[in-house]
């Protein structure tokens, strides 16, 4: 692992956290993750205020005590039905509320939220106050660079002049464009090109405000090095598809031990989890495949990932079919090449 840095006197909230990720971190995946640090901040899924305000707010909304710090993610424009959903997700408590500006599916721009935004700085200073005013806990927004022709530097600056200007407590900024029209969802994670530099030039315009960067960052180190021009690293794919670089976090960026000493003792902190939804009657398989890439680079990863993809999503798999997973991996982390 990383050589843990002097502990910093007062680390930001947002210092770093998992990116929420639709069908991903719901919250199977944040109990996983919290047995390999308990320093980071995760996010939930968005979530809409329609969704929130009239739906199943348990299922959608629940969480575990062991999941803290927690953020919850609204999507959503009107800022009396943030205000409300954002009442009732501080009532359930979470640690901070997030507004979506960066999602671009074509169903979060028919809802006219998500990316979309970019293009309404006033319309989202006027939902930050609004939430702002109904609730407590932190206010943020986790936004883009731009949209489609925009210009990066004057959509980016005016967006943060009206987050900030109604009060809100952090931005987050996935450094690259979303093109809404001409790229679907997935490729607006990879082909619009990432622009750090952009990112760092808002954090010196304001230097009080915490200002988060987020996209393409792969492990700890790159997060650390990201520390030294904003307050915040975000990590999203690699942090889900590769969870055991979690383990360097808490010593890295925090100076203190992480939760498990490897992924082994990190599976064991989840088995308890895992029992008790299992005996909810939840399938084993919920949980486990937010952890088929646990053992990425030990020899035994393919064979752990090809047992919980078969047995693992039988009816009857129960905590005896992970640990006969587990039982397939080497506890020698030397590096397998067809893993």
């Amino acid at each position: 692992m990383t050589a843990a840095p002097e502990h910093p006197s007062d680390p930001s909230p947002w210092r770093f956290s998992v990116a929420p990720m639709m069908d991903w971190t719901d919250r199977h995946c944040r109990a996983f993750h919290r047995t390999l640090s308990r320093r980071a901040l995760l996010y939930t899924e968005m979530v809409t205020t329609g969704a929130v305000i009239h739906g199943p707010r348990e299922r959608l909304l629940g969480f575990s005590a062991e999941e803290h710090p927690i953020a919850v993610q609204l999507g959503g424009s009107d800022p009396k039905d943030l205000a409300e959903a954002a009442r009732i997700a501080e009532g359930f408590g979470y640690d901070e509320v997030n507004l979506n500006v960066g999602c671009p599916s074509d169903r979060v721009q028919d809802g006219r939220f998500g990316a979309c935004l970019m293009r309404e700085p006033a319309l989202v200073g006027d939902c930050v106050a609004a939430m702002k005013a109904a609730v407590a806990v932190p206010v943020t927004v986790k936004c883009r660079l731009g949209v489609d022709d925009q210009e990066t530097g004057p959509a980016l600056d005016d967006m943060a002049q009206a987050v900030f200007a109604a009060g809100g407590d952090a931005l987050i900024v996935h450094a690259r464009k979303a093109w809404l029209k001409g790229l679907s969802p997935k490729e607006n994670r990879d082909i619009p090109p990432l622009d750090y530099a952009r990112v760092y030039a808002l954090k010196r315009a304001w230097p009080n405000k915490p200002i988060g960067i987020n996209g393409g960052i792969k492990d700890v180190a790159e997060a650390s090095a990201h520390l030294g021009q904003v307050d915040g690293a975000m990590l999203g794919r690699a942090a889900y598809q590769d969870p055991a670089i979690l383990l360097d976090v808490d010593r890295a960026l925090f100076g203190e031990a992480p939760p498990a000493a490897d992924p082994f003792e990190a599976l064991a902190l989840y088995e308890p989890y895992l029992a008790a939804r299992l005996a909810e009657g939840l399938r084993l398989h919920n949980m486990t495949r937010h952890m088929l890439g646990l053992f990425n680079g030990r020899p035994g990863a393919r064979a752990w990932r090809r047992h919980l993809a078969t047995a693992g999503t039988r009816p009857d798999a129960d905590l005896s079919t992970l640990r006969e997973a587990a039982a397939l991996v080497s506890r020698e982390p030397a590096f397998e090449a067809a893993a």
